[in-house]
């Protein structure tokens, strides 16, 4: 008769990941304390201060951290994972007429001294709940019914958030068609997702009537190409006929409509962002202060950086929302370009790291869990550095584990530990 023989914490718990989050939420927290020590003068440990808080929440969030990792059982986080994503839809709804305006966006509730974002635990609940949908023995993008249901899972929490004025949390449910792409989706679905980007941005930077010209360029090549390779009346042809003629359809409606979309769906603050984004207004002393501020910082800090506690454009506050959005700005400044180089490096050895356990699990949910997780954090580091070196539009996105706030290390501890404990389970015996 064979025994399962518990291998131990040493040999089944990815040490190197819990390593990696233990160093980058150190980072955070020093950075937080360097962005904020002029303007709030006291130690940072001191309560009152955002390094104070930060803290307190780091302590908090390594509680939470060994509740997930030692005391519940790994198996309940795919047996609660329907449940939690509705009661975390609903939140989302709740949140756009019971929560408290913060810088135009309904997404914060307020309670007292403490404020909560739903947006951010609804990654965590997408994430199970796509792994649920994705893990089913017959599933497969193929059925109709399969498809949408995983497209649906993504997309209702993802315009909830829209509704809410939180454009970049929305942005990062993009991030899961990483996983969906692992799990048999078919890459086309990226190329129509990247078109309609650089459609979008053709259109508002030129004129519709280019942007249609190049989409029957587009058109006229991929007919010839249809043409050249599959044979008169072959399945392939037939099936592909109409799908050039739908995929024509949609981007001619979406280049008539871009300016519409623009002008009246987009917030003006948005709009304003995107144009300075694309050059096409020059504005460094309202939307594009930020950002130039921040590349001042990051630019300063030269190849080692100005040192602890140095940085100019730190200490007296040049760049707004530096512990937050812009944290990354304060270690381009402070730890130049080997710091940035370190961070960065840091969350590519961690995403790697996941992405290698999940190919290694032999559960799919686990496997498809570990996917999502690597895209969250890719998104959020992609959108956030990129952010700061004026690649990317100002959205107001934090970076994982470093930015200031509870809501947002709290939910990205919870994110990352239910796949170390995934992960440890199927580690534990022999």
């Amino acid at each position: 008769m064979n025994r399962k023989i518990d291998r131990g914490l040493g040999k089944t718990v990815d040490w190197q990941l819990v390593f990696y989050y233990l160093l980058l939420v150190f980072i955070g927290w020093i950075s937080i304390y360097a962005s904020i020590h002029s303007s709030e003068p006291s130690g940072i440990f001191a309560w009152g201060s955002r390094s104070g808080k930060q803290f307190i929440w780091m302590l908090t969030s390594f509680g939470i951290a060994a509740l997930i990792l030692f005391a519940i059982n790994p198996r309940l986080w795919e047996v609660i994972s329907v449940p939690a994503y509705f009661v975390v839809v609903a939140l989302l709804v709740a949140v756009i007429f019971l929560g408290s305006e913060v810088k135009g966006s309904h997404s914060w509730f307020q309670f007292g001294p403490v404020s909560f974002q739903p947006a951010e635990i609804s990654k965590i609940t997408t994430s199970l709940m796509l792994a649920t949908l994705m893990s089913k023995s017959n599933f497969s993008f193929n059925r109709r019914k399969d498809f949408w249901r995983v497209m649906l899972a993504v997309l209702i929490p993802m315009l909830i958030i829209v509704a809410e004025s939180e454009t970049g949390s929305a942005l990062v449910y993009v991030g899961f068609m990483f996983a969906m792409f692992r799990e048999g989706l078919s890459g086309w679905y990226l190329v129509i997702i990247l078109a309609a980007i650089i459609l979008f941005i053709l259109t508002l930077k030129t004129s519709v009537w280019v942007a249609l010209i190049v989409v029957g360029v587009a058109a006229l090549i991929g007919l010839w190409i249809i043409l050249r390779n599959f044979r008169p009346h072959s399945r392939e042809r037939r099936r592909a006929l109409p799908l050039l003629f739908l995929g024509v359809a949609g981007t001619v409606i979406m280049s008539l409509s871009t300016s519409f979309v623009f002008e009246k769906v987009l917030a003006e603050h948005q709009r304003k962002r995107i144009e300075v984004l694309l050059g096409m207004t020059e504005d460094p002393a309202g939307v594009g202060y930020n950002v130039r501020q921040s590349m001042i910082a990051i630019g300063s800090g030269g190849f080692g950086g100005k040192g602890f506690l140095q940085g100019t454009q730190t200490t007296y506050g040049f760049v707004p929302e530096q512990s937050t959005d812009f944290i990354f700005c304060t270690i381009g400044e402070e730890w130049g370009f080997l710091g940035c180089t370190v961070v960065i490096l840091l969350y590519a050895f961690m995403i790697i790291r996941i992405i290698k356990n999940s190919e290694k699990s032999r559960g799919a949910f686990t496997r498809i869990y570990g996917y999502c997780l690597a895209s969250c954090l890719f998104m959020h580091l992609l959108i956030n550095v990129g952010m700061t070196i004026g690649l990317m539009p100002v959205i107001g996105i934090p970076l994982p584990f470093i930015s200031y706030g509870g809501s947002s290390l709290w939910a990205f501890t919870i994110l990352l530990f239910i796949f170390i404990a995934l992960d440890r389970q199927e580690n534990k015996y022999f």
